[in-house]
């Protein structure tokens, strides 16, 4: 059995201030994985439009996340950056896997139900379709693994089932192509073109929570700012915020058991240990019987100690966009010979006059 060469592929939205969910549940981990991996990482302008079509300022959003990405700590001569939009074979394989897909799959899509809301017959084609265009994303550089937050996982659920059928569905085309790749799906052997992309989802804060309602997702489009911390924020702002971060009465327990029922502790908690590179049950073996009013002040100064030059970086970027334009021309052009040999395959197998 041979194997699709490992490569991880992974992409942020450019709608929003990036904030601390953003970076600890996908870039700080981009940056780790490029020590021992082939990486791509995109900013996926194309995405931005599905849910909000006339944007403000989609290329400054977009140069922004870049510039989140570079000043992270992302090597983008030995990996790829770059934008979605410059490679359009993203939007050619989407729409085959929207041939692929079956309307029962998508229907069962939760974040299409979250974002449309109640009035779902005015929500666009493109927000119902947005989890086909992801899969194209990931699969047009055959891409094997990507980092997410676990609320992206049912949509990398969909890449593989429409990885697999396309694969069972062209089988014999794809053997007679000689492009494909004998792997093993459980148990069964398929000869495969596209591979079966595995979530990497680890890490003590997945999943950062709002400072002002632990039980809700960190999110740019909350209306309070107060409710997460900007990658853009100072250090005054970042100690406001965290100093007015909702909590309870209680001081931290000892024992991880302890944070069950405590959204908003179990979230610093969290939020801690992910920035100083430790566990939940590190950071309440120095803090447990203590209260907020002592973890407060340490919370701050561990984030302001990780963000302050991250921010000092991105500024500096984005006071001139030239260096950031480049690197993303440059990556487009690199992913874009990528993704053209696989969809030189798909046409091929898919029967395509060229």
């Amino acid at each position: 059995m041979s194997q699709f060469p490992p490569r991880v592929f992974s992409g942020v939205q450019p709608t929003g201030n990036l904030h601390l969910g953003n970076y600890l549940g996908a870039i700080r981990k981009f940056v780790a994985l490029q020590d021992n991996n082939d990486c791509m990482y995109c900013v996926v302008d194309m995405h931005a439009i599905t849910a909000q079509l006339v944007q403000g300022d989609l290329i400054g959003q977009t140069r922004s996340i870049a510039a989140a990405f570079i000043a992270s700590g992302i090597d983008a001569k030995k990996h790829i950056v770059f934008n979605q939009s410059t490679v359009p074979e993203h939007a050619e394989l989407a729409w085959i896997f929207n041939c692929v897909a079956r309307i029962g799959w998508m229907n069962r899509m939760t974040q299409f139900k979250d974002k449309a809301g109640k009035d779902r017959e005015q929500a666009s084609l493109g927000l119902y379709a947005y989890p086909s265009l992801m899969a194209a994303d990931i699969l047009v550089y055959r891409g094997t693994h990507v980092p997410v937050g676990d609320d992206q996982k049912q949509h990398l659920e969909l890449a593989r089932d429409i990885a697999m059928k396309f694969n069972l569905d062209f089988a014999e085309k794809i053997r007679a192509s000689g492009h494909g790749i004998d792997i093993t799906v459980g148990d069964e052997p398929v000869h495969a073109l596209f591979p079966m992309v595995e979530p990497l989802i680890d890490g003590p804060a997945p999943r950062v929570m709002s400072l002002r309602d632990g039980t809700k997702k960190m999110s740019k489009s909350d209306p309070s700012d107060l409710s997460r911390v900007n990658l853009m924020d100072d250090a005054e702002t970042i100690s406001k915020k965290i100093r007015k971060a909702k909590t309870d009465p209680d001081g931290l327990p000892s024992e991880i058991e302890g944070l069950a029922g405590r959204p908003e502790a179990d979230n610093l908690v969290g939020i801690f240990a992910a920035l100083s590179d430790r566990t939940k049950a590190d950071v309440l073996a120095e803090f447990g019987g203590q209260q907020f009013s002592v973890f407060k002040p340490a919370l701050v100064d561990l984030a302001v100690t990780v963000l302050a030059p991250i921010t000092a970086e991105m500024r500096r970027l984005m006071d001139d966009t030239s260096h950031i334009d480049a690197i993303l021309k440059d990556g487009g052009e690199r992913a874009r010979a990528r993704a053209a040999e696989t969809m030189a395959m798909v046409r091929e197998v898919v029967g395509f006059l060229r």
